[in-house]
């Protein structure tokens, strides 16, 4: 009996790794698979403004929903310092990160938006550095000096490719925004541990949303949305499948196998950006882009796990 009860833990054991990392993947692979929808939708010249708005509009019934749901499950109120916190950390992480990532997305291929974005564990261990004083290992160094130089060898191909001044604008403006979710993610961390992962997430995606769809209503006219419907076909797919799906999956990864394990399949987002941008855009692939994307991968998963490992 015992042998048997032992089997029957294994397996489920089992089943939940197994389950854990297909989430993770998709989670991943959904992220990953914004840039692409984006750069599609360009090519009906939508701006970067209206896009991001149809982007939350088809996002923000989810959130409601589970911001209500949260709500019920954690009838404790938020004190107002907690919605100061969610407000200003919801217009930072997700509204302003999204609107600079859109317009950089203008300039640059969608493998170098995910590569500069897939930065951001390197700006939050110097942020976390700057703010709270503490110091930065040397293997943590070089790690990130490998991903920097990475990105440096994609800029090069991204220049030989295109105009150079447009690709150093890409490239800034989604620096950026990797930066702003960095700031996010510093100042997110206490404000998480008080009112639950769910609930802030879905507060701050909701800010998110009225901020997006108020800086359309107050900076274009509604003729804006006379729009070919497969702009709105990209809209939704966006929301569903790059915003809301992979957010939840994420979730149930990470309560499967662990964050730690979960990041390190997120680190196949650059590849299958790289990869779908190959196939579904035309971008150009070289030994340059091929060797600097492994160096900003390498580098970041370094990085972040030294500061597992710290922690």
């Amino acid at each position: 009996m015992q042998t048997s009860a032992t089997s029957a833990t294994g397996v489920s054991i089992n089943r939940d790794v197994i389950f854990g990392v297909i989430f993770a993947l998709l989670a991943a692979i959904g992220f990953s698979a914004k840039a692409i929808l984006v750069k599609l939708a360009y090519r009906d010249h939508v701006d970067a403004i209206t896009l991001l708005a149809l982007r939350m509009a088809f996002s923000v019934p989810f959130f409601i929903g589970i911001a209500i749901w949260s709500k019920i499950r954690h009838a404790e109120p938020l004190g107002k310092q907690d919605k100061l916190l969610v407000l200003a950390l919801g217009l930072i992480g997700y509204y302003l990160s999204s609107l600079l990532d859109f317009l950089g997305l203008q300039y640059i291929t969608a493998g170098l938006e995910r590569l500069i974005l897939f930065l951001y564990p390197t700006m939050t261990v110097l942020l976390t550095a700057l703010i709270y004083r503490r110091p930065i290992g040397g293997k943590v160094l070089i790690a990130m000096g490998l991903s920097y130089a990475g990105i440096a060898l994609v800029f090069l191909h991204a220049a030989g490719v295109r105009e150079g001044g447009s690709v150093v604008l890409g490239g800034f403006l989604v620096f950026l925004s990797t930066l702003s979710y960095s700031t996010y993610l510093v100042g997110a961390g206490h404000a998480i541990a008080r009112i639950g992962a769910a609930r802030f997430t879905a507060y701050a995606m909701v800010v998110a949303c009225a901020a997006s769809l108020m800086q359309f209503a107050v900076t274009r006219p509604m003729s804006a949305l006379d729009l070919p419907l497969t702009v709105y076909g990209y809209s939704i797919a966006m929301a569903l499948f790059s915003t809301v799906l992979p957010v939840f999956l994420l979730s149930y990864a990470i309560r499967r196998i662990g964050s730690g394990s979960a990041s390190l399949i997120g680190s196949i987002g650059p590849v299958s950006t790289i990869a779908m941008a190959y196939f579904f855009l035309g971008e150009q692939l070289s030994l340059l882009k091929i060797i600097g994307s492994a160096l900003v991968v390498a580098g970041v998963l370094i990085v972040s796990l030294t500061s597992k490992k710290e922690r």
